[in-house]
Parts: structure tokens; C-alpha cells; sequence
């Protein structure tokens, strides 16, 4: 190939170099078999694709994820990566006898061996997971959970849990939050905000950064709707140590139903194991509750963490109808927030947020219900924990991950594309927490990529042995060989 502008060229490698530029990727493997992601595959799925396992298919998506393919296609990618397929190879023939071995090979008969499925095996792998169900015009309808679509619930459980063991609490924060993936698909449904979209509602193991629960939606579905049903499916999800919990959503969660359930409990084995259950939920600002802050009279200030005063929030005597009351008869806690608007803004101005003029000043407008008796501050800056990390999820789902490029028009193929990539997010996020951790912790996919997973290196097969090969001055080395020693810890300790 000629050369261009500046002085280099491309060429073609004629000889079958082993090298790889996803040197870091095969750690994740290494810690999704300790924490027995592949077995609980196995065990949960049963879909038949000629050549390919369950376990084999949904982790290379899990792997394409965390590379940063967006699309099935991206899966030509992985399988040109000729260093990488050779682990993946050596992986595949772990333990196997010379018998199992001569099965894999006689798996491709005629064609080459592949290390990642082609991607119209993966389309005919997702398509399994969508079943027809009807639609009625203007009406909101959540399809019933098929079997497949249930087994990765299951998956996603058992994953939570294994990270729960090695890191046990006896409490969880559960963040119920709702995000939307714009699309062009055809049979997409359209959203509030007068686009097509999806709609999942997910909820969040705050104290563990995990995806505890997600249900993929139709654009169409409000946030809120049947929220306290996939509540309590979220509850029968969390392991077993965890004793009590605590509750945070916006104003879809504001629902009497639902605060009633978390403040007295109906379900007999839920409640008998969780006890009554603090919430804090953003509350409509209605005219009956714009009119009850009118009436407050005590004002208190909000400090950001230098100290500079953020806002103010008040204690409002405010029941808007006689269920509003927790058990004792008494009614919950209602909270206002106002926040000083640096700009006027007009009457004919459409905001998203409510406002109130005091004193011929203008705020914006908050509110919260809680049946919780922290101090004010105190509990506002926990609630307001929600709204930062579930839009930080949200962005590493949509962006970093490829939870906002679906494949199909089929609403089943989504939702198995969506809760893999969940299951991607989970993996990662374990990876953080439990092996890299200390500033690790907070960095988001493009540095964990950076610096660890499109390391480049060579594949070495000698003396029955595979090595991956880092250049030696290279400041990332020892960041892998790192990680696998703190995931032989965790394999040495492993509970249970």
C-alpha cells in the first residue's frame, strides 16, 4: 500500500503473528468462572444452536460488551483477533479428555474452526428469546416473561449473589429508575418524549453497584406503571444474608400502593423477612402541596460538600388523602426543596421542573415523602445518591456498553440483548469492586479499557503452555497479573 501524507503505511501480515489487542479481556474470564457465571448459564438455559453452547454464546456477548462492540457484527471482530481466539481455544479444551477434544473439532466439519460464533448464529440464538403477544392501541401492555428471558433473571441472580458472598452485607439500598434507548425500529413504540423508544425499569443494588432487576418495556409503559410489582419481584431476588432495606425512587414511584406496602407490609414471606421497609420518593408537586410550602414558615439551609449552601428545605404539613398515612395512623413525612433560579424564567416557559416565587424571588421546586425520621439534609443528600449513580449506570448501559444499539425489532431479541448486556455491567462492575478496587472503583469502561482490557501482546503456545506476552516497560503490565493474583484469593476464599 502506498504511503500517504505523513511518513508510514499499512501492510498486510502474511504470517500468523498470535498477537492480540485484547490482552486484559481474559482476566474477566478468570473472574466469571469463580463466580460460576458460566455454570449458572448452563444451568438456566437450554436453547439449542447447532456447534454452540449456552454458556459459549452469552458469554462471548458478555466479552463483546466489555470490548466495546456496539453491534452482532462486532462479533467479525473479535474472531479476527487471532491472540485472543487462541485463549479462548485453549479455554474451550480445558479438562478435556482427548475424546472431547476430537468432538469439538469434528463440531466444523468442513468450515474452519471458529472461537466466537458467527453473528447469524447469535440472531438465530436471540431470536428464540422473542415471543409474539398482542397490542391494543393506546393501551400500555408488559408482555409476559418467557421461560428464556426468566432464565436470565435467574443468571443475573446468581451472579448478585456470588458477588454478595464475597462481599456481605446485611442491608441494601435498592434505586428503582427507569431509562430510555431512543430507536428507529419500525415496531418500536413511541415514548413521553415524543420519540420511539424502549423503556426498561431497573432496579439498583446501591451498596454493591449491581443491576439487582431489570424489565425490559415498550416505550409506550410509564415508568411507574406496576412499579410495586417489580418491586417485590426484586425483593425475592436479593441474597440470602440481606436483612433489611431501604427504598429510593422519583416520582414514579410516588404511589400510595407502593408506600403503603413498604410502610405495613402484605406479602407474608417478604414482609416476615424484611420488615417495614424506609423509602424516600420524590412527591408531585401538585397545587395542594405548592399551596402547603407556601405555609412554611422554617426554612433550612442545604450544604454542598465545600460548605456553599445549595438550597433549603422545609418540613410540610401535607396529606393529600386518608391513605396516605403510615401504620401508626400518622402521616408520612413530606419534604420541600427549593433551590434559588440564577434566571428568571417567564410564565409561558415550559421548565422541567415546578416553581414557586418567594418574596418576589423564584425557586425551583422539590418535593420528597418518607416514612424515614432522619434529620432533613441528612436524608436529602441520601436520596440524592440515586440520581447520580442510576444516571451514571444508565450512560455506562447505553454508551459504554451496548445496551442502547439493539438488534432486532423483535421486542424478545432486545430484552435478551438488553439484560446480557446487564449481566456485562455486573461482571465489570465485580471486577471493580472486588479485584482492581481502591480508584478503580469510580472509573468508568473507556479507562478500565485504556488501561487494562486493549492491552496489546503476543500469544505464545509452547511446552503445552499458553502465555500472553506484554511489552515489559509497558505501564499497565502489572495491572493484570495483579488481577489475577486478588482473583485466585477470591477462588482460594471463595464462601460456600
Amino acid at each position: 500500500m502506498p504511503q500517504g501524507i505523513l511518513p508510514y503505511k499499512y501492510e498486510e501480515e502474511s504470517t500468523a503473528s498470535g498477537m492480540t489487542s485484547l490482552a486484559g479481556l481474559p482476566v474477566y474470564l478468570d473472574l466469571a468462572s469463580i463466580l460460576n457465571l458460566g455454570a449458572s448459564i448452563s444451568q438456566h438455559l437450554h436453547i439449542k444452536i447447532q456447534g454452540w453452547t449456552d454458556e459459549q454464546i452469552v458469554m462471548t456477548l458478555i466479552l463483546l460488551n466489555l470490548a466495546g462492540g456496539d453491534f452482532v457484527d462486532d462479533l467479525r471482530l473479535l474472531e479476527a483477533d487471532e491472540g485472543f481466539c487462541k485463549i479462548l481455544q485453549r479455554i474451550e479444551l480445558k479438562g478435556l479428555k482427548r475424546k472431547g477434544r476430537r468432538e469439538i473439532e469434528r463440531r466444523w466439519r468442513k468450515e474452519k474452526h471458529r472461537s466466537v460464533p458467527s453473528p447469524s448464529a447469535v440472531f438465530r440464538y436471540l431470536a428464540a428469546f422473542h415471543e409474539d403477544y398482542p397490542r391494543i392501541e393506546g393501551s400500555a401492555i408488559i408482555p409476559p416473561l418467557t421461560e428464556s428471558l426468566s432464565a436470565l433473571e435467574r443468571i443475573n441472580a446468581d451472579l448478585v449473589a456470588a458477588v454478595h458472598k464475597r462481599n456481605p452485607i446485611d442491608h441494601a439500598t435498592l434505586d428503582m429508575d427507569a431509562t430510555l434507548i431512543q430507536t428507529s425500529k419500525k415496531d418500536a413504540l413511541f415514548s413521553y418524549k415524543g420519540y420511539k423508544a424502549y423503556q426498561p425499569l431497573n432496579t439498583y443494588f446501591a451498596e454493591l453497584g449491581l443491576v439487582l432487576h431489570t424489565e425490559f418495556r415498550d416505550g409506550n409503559v410509564p415508568a411507574g406503571y406496576e412499579q410495586l410489582r417489580v418491586f417485590l419481584h426484586a425483593l425475592s431476588l436479593l441474597p440470602p444474608g440481606v436483612k433489611t432495606v431501604r427504598l429510593r425512587s422519583d416520582t414514579a414511584g410516588y404511589q400510595h400502593e407502593l408506600l403503603s406496602y413498604c410502610d405495613r407490609g402484605k406479602d407474608g414471606k417478604l414482609h416476615e423477612r424484611f420488615g417495614r421497609i424506609e423509602f424516600a420518593i420524590g412527591a408531585h408537586v401538585t397545587k395542594e402541596f405548592r399551596k402547603a410550602v407556601g405555609e412554611a414558615d422554617e426554612w433550612h439551609p442545604i450544604r454542598d460538600k465545600k460548605g456553599h449552601i445549595a438550597g433549603e428545605w422545609a418540613e410540610v404539613c401535607f396529606v393529600p388523602n386518608a391513605e396516605c398515612t403510615t401504620k401508626k395512623g400518622q402521616p408520612y413525612r413530606y419534604l420541600a426543596i427549593r433551590e434559588l433560579m440564577k434566571q428568571p424564567h417567564l410564565p409561558m416557559e415550559g421548565l422541567p421542573f415546578q416553581t414557586i416565587t418567594f418574596d418576589e424571588t423564584q425557586y425551583k421546586l422539590f418535593g420528597i415523602v418518607t416514612n424515614m425520621n432522619w434529620e432533613g439534609e441528612e436524608l436529602i443528600h441520601w436520596y440524592h445518591k440515586r440520581c447520580g449513580k442510576s444516571e451514571e449506570a444508565h450512560a455506562s448501559m447505553k454508551e459504554d456498553l451496548a445496551g442502547g444499539r439493539l438488534p432486532s425489532g423483535d421486542f424478545g431479541e432486545n430484552a435478551a440483548w438488553w439484560s446480557i448486556m446487564a449481566l456485562a455491567h455486573n461482571l465489570n462492575t465485580a471486577m471493580k469492586n472486588l479485584v482492581l478496587r481502591d480508584s478503580w472503583v469510580a472509573k468508568r469502561m473507556k479507562a478500565i479499557r485504556f488501561h487494562l482490557i486493549n492491552l496489546p501482546g503476543r500469544i505464545v503456545d509452547h511446552a503445552r503452555g499458553l502465555s500472553i506476552r506484554l511489552t515489559g516497560d509497558h505501564p499497565s503490565l502489572d495491572i493484570p497479573i495483579k488481577a489475577r493474583m486478588r482473583i485466585m484469593e477470591l477462588g482460594r476464599a471463595s464462601p460456600g
